[in-house]
């Protein structure tokens, strides 16, 4: 029997979305001065107001205040009515210094002897669902959003959008997992009040349905736009009016939005989240490792579809151990236990080796805080930095590394796949 799968995704101007923002833009200023930085920064952004606390050890001393600011307003946060503006909101910093018992367990005289910043376990996935392998209902959703986001800034064919949003995607699958057609859209937009509600609410919705799902439509391939039939539920803003949003509407917290940052509900999560972690930190560099190993094994013709698991102890240097499910879809003839032993063997997963191949210790993090941080395209992009006194630096560097598939070839060949 057929069935269904929903993932959902939120805007750059969801509250909890703004404070990953921040939270990673504190990273990046922190790493690009000195890339030894450890940092966990939390954010919380409500009525007029954010806070920045968390814990820094660090040469270099920065501008926190210019530099939550200069985020708020590129997100679009610029106008008195939101309630939450970057010009004026207030800013208080309780960040200090991290704990010395904390830092003893990672830090060590040679650097490949680094332990985990923590323990726990990380979860990486990867499927043939789509180009990106990633999951087809959250690869749309982010899709939705970031058009959405580019419909509002162009303020052309669309002029009443404000930053806050969400989207929802579900799918009907038949009985071997293969999409069959979307069964229902949902998005729900912040809004100027340009009106009675009903009317605000029908233009809304004919203006999500006519001009923004075509312009989502138009960029994929031609057996996804066949998703897309006459038998779609739309539900947009579907409570009425949604003139009240960002973090007026609701507080937002450094993460909280996990699973949209990862897959969607798909594969697994081990609960860690990203934004604010400098790469010492395994919740993040190990999720990306994590995902870096998915990927390049699909791609590589291993599985159609794969989970992988990796768990640290903190101040240890080597994992707890490397789990893989391939649901079955394994084309190699070798038992998942037996696909983890030779995962082992081909990655390095030591914090020190994964920051090292993943290029972790540049500034590369600010990117990664809105509409999921896999399935994103690699490259390499010149940033600027502004230091506290007014010093510049320009660095470029590698973004979204862990999406790469510069493993594939020795995943051949430890698997034998021609």
């Amino acid at each position: 029997m057929s069935y269904l799968f929903t993932s959902e995704s939120v805007s750059e101007g969801h509250p909890d979305k703004v404070a990953d923002q921040i939270s990673d833009a504190l990273i990046d200023n922190f790493l690009a001065w000195d890339a030894d930085s450890k940092v966990a920064c939390e954010t919380l952004v409500t009525t007029g107001q954010v806070v920045l606390a968390g814990e820094v050890k660090s040469s270099t001393y920065l501008d926190v205040q210019k530099i939550a600011r200069e985020v708020i307003r590129k997100i679009g946060y610029t106008k008195s009515e939101y309630m939450f503006e970057a010009n004026s909101c207030g800013i208080l910093s309780a960040i200090h210094e991290q704990s010395a018992d904390i830092n003893q367990g990672v830090d060590r005289k040679e650097k490949q002897e680094q332990g985990a910043g923590d323990q726990g376990m990380m979860f990486g996935y990867a499927t043939v669902e789509t180009s990106n392998y990633m999951p087809l209902a959250l690869d749309l959703a982010h899709k939705i959003l970031i058009e959405l986001a580019a419909l509002r800034r162009e303020n052309k064919d669309i002029t009443y959008l404000r930053p806050d949003a969400k989207s929802q995607v579900t799918i009907e699958y038949s009985d071997d997992h293969l999409p069959v057609r979307i069964d229902a859209i949902v998005v729900s937009t912040q809004h100027d009040d340009f009106g009675a509600e009903d009317v605000m609410q029908k233009k809304i919705q004919d203006d999500i349905i006519n001009i923004l799902i075509p312009r989502v439509k138009s960029q994929l391939k031609p057996e996804l736009q066949g998703l897309f039939t006459g038998d779609i539920k739309y539900h947009i803003n579907p409570t009425g009016k949604f003139v009240i949003g960002g973090p007026h509407g609701d507080t937002g917290l450094t993460g909280r939005k996990i699973i949209v940052d990862t897959y969607g509900g798909k594969g697994a999560h081990g609960g860690g989240a990203f934004s604010g972690k400098d790469p010492s930190k395994v919740d993040r560099s190990a999720a990306y490792a994590t995902r870096h190993i998915a990927k390049n094994l699909v791609a590589a013709g291993v599985c159609d579809e794969i989970l992988v698991q990796v768990s640290y102890a903190i101040g240890v240097k080597y994992p707890m151990g490397i789990y893989v499910n391939t649901y079955g879809s394994s084309k190699t003839g070798l038992s998942d236990g037996e696909i983890a032993q030779k995962v082992s063997e081909i990655f390095d997963m030591t914090p020190y080796g994964i920051e090292t191949r993943l290029k972790l210790r540049n500034p590369i993090y600010a990117e990664t805080a809105a509409y999921g941080h896999m399935g994103r395209e690699p490259q390499t992009v010149t940033k600027s930095f502004e230091g506290a006194g007014g010093e510049k630096k320009t660095v470029e560097v590698e973004l979204f590394t862990w999406e790469k598939l510069d493993y594939t070839d020795k995943v051949k060949a430890a698997f034998n796949i021609a």
